[in-house]
């Protein structure tokens, strides 16, 4: 059944209405949120908000590095410290490498331009700030509806944008309700904000709906890929910040890595690749896994040998990263709504953060909407949002960085040196700006061009494979429901993908969702293993065809990264 035939037999759905609908409880979320409530508690206000978050529980499907600027918490609640806030582990050190093969060269840290510093920064688990903000939230009085994805955005009978609708529960895999169907509801707002982070489902829509990116570069992307590993003692250095470029990657393809050591004898470590790569045989989850392979990588996982505690991989993730930066920054309002943090792209690639710039974008939306709100308005565009951004210090802090990925179309040497004279010696006043004209997916190129790239096969100890990664994800989906992971045309992966570019499906996912297998008379098919997607989204990102959309599953799927 169709969700038109599904809303005529079993609708309508019940509605709850808001002053401010915020879509996704990540730290953009709930900085919107909060800030609503503290501006409506310090002016004896009243102002209704709930918070609709599609993961398991606040922070479950949040994943990144870490290292936080802690400037818009700050702003957000001066006294984070004395209230607990999960900030235990500040920067000491860092370091940044160049590697070849067996060697690394280490970049002096006089020479690293401000972009690259980290002291005032902390190493911290995102997952649990995003915990912590959640309760903030909740006690200031922000509803928090976790479990509950919001699957369509809902419109006024003049385009504005009034609420979203959450998806239905328990439709079976072939559309029918089943036993424990449960028909979504209705959450609408005077204004909506969507917080849903890279790649957002309803936020692809509504840039196309309202082209706002009309006149803006095509967005970029990088797929990060991240371990949490617990190692000896003897290898830990608390604090210690450690990024490198070059080795596995060629000089043509842009990616780097970052090595992290968090509190309590734990590293985090990943790698990340930008998608706009070429060669179709490129993985990026087998890049990471020989990445754990360079000498001054390894060092801080093995060491059994020396008597060392055998180091433990604690669990796995893989996220896109919304990384064109200002260039590609579509316009942020439309009537009824706004973007903030990664929906929209305000991650500063040049200092590989993106958490200050959402809660900070949050913060400057939320300003907006309750001065609409409590001024009587309602479904109209936000305008003081955008205004208030380009007075902001996160504009300036993007504008010196709007160059960054840019540069690297010119290959990892150039981008190098020329992001070195932009950031180090002008400061990040560059007198011109460099564009894009290509969308990710349009760089891969047909196979038979290419040269295959052929991986070692895992040890299980330092390198692992898809499978016994996804399951310390701890990735879950009721498996009778409609797969999320949909096809325009079901004959591409095979006409197309296949024939042409031998499949990147199967290597650009770090899950193992996609599998090309023969059918009883020799054919190939396309099979999708839903079960297996931890939401990175990096097939709907660069399918060269374009023919893979990812859509919302049921409520509370996904994985659930805990710590991360």
């Amino acid at each position: 059944m169709t969700n038109q035939e599904i809303l005529a037999q079993f609708g309508p759905r019940e509605a709850m209405e808001y002053d401010v609908v915020v879509v996704g409880g990540g730290p953009g979320g709930l900085s919107t949120a909060i800030r609503l409530k503290q501006l409506a508690a310090d002016k004896g206000k009243d102002i209704s908000v709930v918070v609709l978050e599609k993961g398991a529980e606040p922070g479950a499907h949040i994943l990144s590095g870490a290292v936080l600027d802690p400037k818009a918490l700050t702003e957000l609640f001066p006294k984070w410290k004395e209230m607990g806030a999960p900030l235990n582990q500040p920067v000491t050190d860092e370091a940044m490498l160049f590697l070849s093969e067996e060697t690394a060269y280490r970049t002096p840290n006089f020479f690293l331009p401000e972009c690259s510093q980290n002291h005032g920064n902390y190493i911290i688990s995102l997952g649990a700030l995003t915990r912590w903000l959640a309760t903030q939230a909740e006690n200031l009085g922000v509803e928090i509806f976790p479990g509950f994805a919001a699957a369509e955005v809902l419109y006024n009978e003049n385009g504005s944008v009034k609420g979203v609708a959450t998806g239905n529960m328990g439709v079976n895999k072939e559309g029918e309700p089943g036993e424990n169907f449960q028909i979504g509801m209705e959450l609408l707002g005077k204004y909506t904000i969507f917080a849903e982070g890279a790649r957002g489902h309803l936020g692809r829509q509504l840039i196309a709906k309202y082209k706002l990116d009309d006149g803006c570069d095509p967005q970029s992307y990088a797929i990060g890929i991240k371990e949490l590993w617990e190692v000896d003692p003897a290898r830990h250095e608390p604090g210690l910040v450690i990024h490198t470029a070059g080795w596995p990657m060629d000089n043509d393809t842009y990616g780097g890595s970052f090595l992290y050591h968090m509190e309590d004898n734990k590293i985090a470590l990943g790698f990340i690749t930008g998608l706009n790569y070429a060669n179709p045989y490129l993985s990026p989850f087998e890049e990471f896994q020989r990445w754990k392979t360079h000498p001054n990588i390894r060092y801080y996982l093995e060491g059994q040998d020396k008597g060392l505690k055998p180091a433990k991989r604690l669990s796995y993730g893989a996220r896109a990263i919304t990384a064109g930066g200002l260039m590609s920054l579509p316009k942020t309002v439309f009537p009824g709504g706004a973007l903030i943090g990664c929906n929209a792209g305000y991650l500063n690639v040049s200092r590989i953060k993106g958490s200050h710039a959402a809660m900070k974008s949050g913060m400057l939306a939320a300003e907006a909407a309750y001065e609409a709100v409590t001024g009587g308005r309602q479904h109209d565009e936000l305008s003081a949002y955008p205004e208030a951004f380009e007075n902001s210090w996160l504009y300036k802090e993007l504008n010196k960085s709007r160059n960054f990925k840019a540069w690297f179309k010119y290959g990892l040497r150039v981008g190098t040196l020329m992001n070195g004279v932009e950031q180090f010696a002008l400061k990040g006043n560059f007198p011109w700006t460099i564009r894009r004209d290509k969308a990710d997916h349009s760089y891969l190129k047909p196979a038979a061009e290419c040269q295959p790239i052929v991986y070692p096969k895992p040890d299980g100890k330092l390198t692992f494979d898809r499978l016994s990664s996804v399951f310390i994800s701890n990735a879950v989906h009721e498996e009778n429901q409609p797969a999320h992971l949909t096809l325009k045309d079901a004959q591409v992966p095979v006409s197309i993908n296949l024939n042409k570019f031998a499949g990147p499906e199967a290597r650009y996912c770090p899950a193992g969702v996609y599998e090309f297998v023969k059918n009883a008379d020799n054919t190939d098919r396309l099979q999708i293993n839903a079960a297996n997607c931890v939401h990175c989204k990096t097939c709907d990102i660069k399918d060269p065809t374009q023919n893979i959309v990812w859509v919302t599953p049921e409520g509370g799927g996904g994985p659930n990264y805990g710590a991360m």
